[in-house]
């Protein structure tokens, strides 16, 4: 850790939208996560560095020779930002209160379940918890992340039936309480959000000073990233997230306004082209053919103009995604996948096999039908917009008529999950270091098993072959069989192409160098250390 000289002080940030609530355990959207995740904990914490497993909550843990029964020891003297003591109570009332309650719509139920099958959780005595799982579970520690939330003050709304509506945005800030080292003091709809330091905060510094250093936290709320831009440029926000377009705007000022741009590597994310190829959707089937025809998939995967993108969306800040995973994701990267160059004659060769024609450079397929399909993407994301662009152009070189039709977020959703009403989309999917992370996308009846959706689905060899790839992975406790077996899902994602994956933009931050203790990364962010980042003496 750095040499300190302190400074009392506040970190402005800011966020593009409103949170929705300030409850963890029914938030499905970042706007909230990013608030939370500053005032609650979990058993364990993710080093955003070393992407190691760290003791948070609980002290230290063991489990037994099967792997199926784990004991976490808990942090003694921990307090709720209320001042009641963090017990054992808290972390069963978490699980079984709240996870596994079927009346509360939370993403974690989906995450605990395991061949469908809840982990047991019981507690040992006030600081000893007990979970008993029902088959091995390979991704079980790092999952213990999950936010724990306090007994005390959410029992009685849980036997009333309100817990779901508990937490809002119009809940008494009094009333939200996590054991992090922030507290939520206020929040104002569209103006900010103020998070001000828990002085109850457990964690203490090598010095035995109590953490967190920073007094406050706040979020604008600003919805345009130009906007956003202008107040950093003008010295209103001190971190701000960029993108390649704003970085030869922001390079040159560095100096003169006593900041520094971080490049951190390629996001975790993907930006990806896929088709619909449910045998059920309701468009005609002849372009469903087309959908599922491997050597149709491959030639508009040649198509894509990966260095295009590169250039004229990210800035030249990105680099080629052929599969899943990319280098940032760590230990579970498979570098040996197939790539597809863009390479247009290729991908009239594959056409041709598969008796594909021209005629007055409009493309056909053999029955005849003009080779035509509209790409969906949301109409929000200007990126998106901008690399359907570059697609459709592409696409239009090979004699395929292609229509981009950007449509309201909602509208979008609804299509592809409920009416299964589209023909090709381009969208993206968030991403990590786990690859069971995935597990609701690539299993063949997972909720964002986009391309083929189930229920209703009828399911190819490779993806029979996923699913096993899953199903073993999240028991296979050996880091090398596991690597093998996502390695063999990498392979067969990248050679069927369910997905066409695009570009990696690079994850960059313009950070005021005001700040100590510093060390932003793709994984953590810059705030994955809070609580020991300090604003130095001037």
């Amino acid at each position: 850790m750095e040499k300190r000289g302190f400074s009392k002080g506040t970190i402005v940030l800011s966020t593009s939208s409103d949170p929705k609530s300030f409850n963890p355990i029914i938030a499905k959207e970042t706007s909230t996560t990013l608030i939370t995740g500053f005032i609650f904990e979990g058993l364990v914490r993710i080093n955003g560095v070393t992407l190691k497993v760290e003791p948070s909550l609980a002290e230290k843990w063991e489990h037994d020779k099967s792997g199926k029964i784990w004991k976490f020891y808990l942090r003694k003297g921990v307090k709720w930002q209320d001042g009641e003591e963090f017990t054992a109570d808290d972390v069963v009332f978490t699980f079984n209160s709240l996870i596994y309650n079927k009346e509360i719509p939370t993403s974690s139920r989906d995450i605990f379940t395991i061949d469908g099958k809840k982990i047991k959780v019981r507690k040992i005595d006030k600081y000893t918890v007990e979970f008993q799982l029902p088959e091995k579970f390979a991704p079980f520690l790092r999952l213990m992340t999950q936010e724990i939330l306090p007994e005390h003050k959410l029992i009685d709304r849980v036997k009333k039936g309100i817990f779901n509506s508990s937490w809002g945005v119009n809940e008494n800030v009094e009333n939200i309480v996590g054991t992090g080292p922030f507290k939520l003091k206020e929040y104002r709809p569209g103006e900010w959000v103020i998070l001000d330091k828990n002085p109850l905060y457990w964690k203490k510094d090598k010095e035995g000073r109590k953490l967190p250093y920073i007094e406050r936290i706040v979020f604008l709320i600003v919805a345009d990233p130009n906007m956003a831009i202008l107040k950093f440029r003008a010295g209103e926000i001190d971190v701000i997230s960029i993108r390649g377009q704003d970085y030869p705007v922001l390079k040159p000022l560095e100096k003169k306004k006593n900041f520094k741009i971080y490049k951190l590597g390629p996001s975790l994310g993907s930006e990806f082209l896929t088709f619909n190829q449910s045998l059920s959707a309701p468009i005609p089937k002849y372009k469903i053919k087309w959908f599922r025809n491997l050597n149709f998939r491959k030639a508009v995967a040649h198509c894509i103009d990966k260095k295009s993108i590169i250039k004229n969306v990210y800035g030249g800040f990105g680099i080629s995604q052929d599969g899943p995973m990319n280098i940032s994701s760590g230990f579970f990267y498979n570098k040996n996948i197939k790539r597809y160059e863009y390479d247009l004659e290729k991908a009239k060769e594959l056409l041709k096999k598969e008796n594909f024609y021209w005629k007055n450079g409009q493309l056909y397929d053999k029955d005849s039908h003009p080779v035509e399909f509209t790409i969906l993407t949301n109409s929000n994301n200007f990126e998106r917009i901008q690399i359907g662009n570059i697609i459709q152009d592409d696409l239009t070189k090979i004699g395929m008529k292609v229509n981009l039709l950007p449509v309201e977020f909602n509208t979008l959703v609804s299509k592809l999950s409920v009416s299964k009403e589209w023909e090709a989309v381009i969208i993206g999917l968030t991403g990590g270091i786990e690859p069971h992370g995935g597990k609701n996308v690539w299993m063949s009846n997972g909720q964002l098993h986009l391309w083929n959706l189930y229920p209703g689905n009828q399911i190819t060899e490779w993806e029979k072959e996923l699913n096993e790839i899953f199903e073993k992975g999240a028991k296979e406790l050996n880091p090398e069989k596991r690597k093998r077996l996502y390695d063999r899902w990498q392979e067969i994602v990248a050679e069927k192409l369910p997905v066409i994956y695009t570009v990696n933009p690079i994850v960059m931050y313009a950070i005021k160098n005001k700040f100590g203790n510093i060390h932003p990364t793709v994984y953590g962010g810059v705030f994955h250390n809070i609580e020991e980042i300090y604003i130095k003496n001037e």
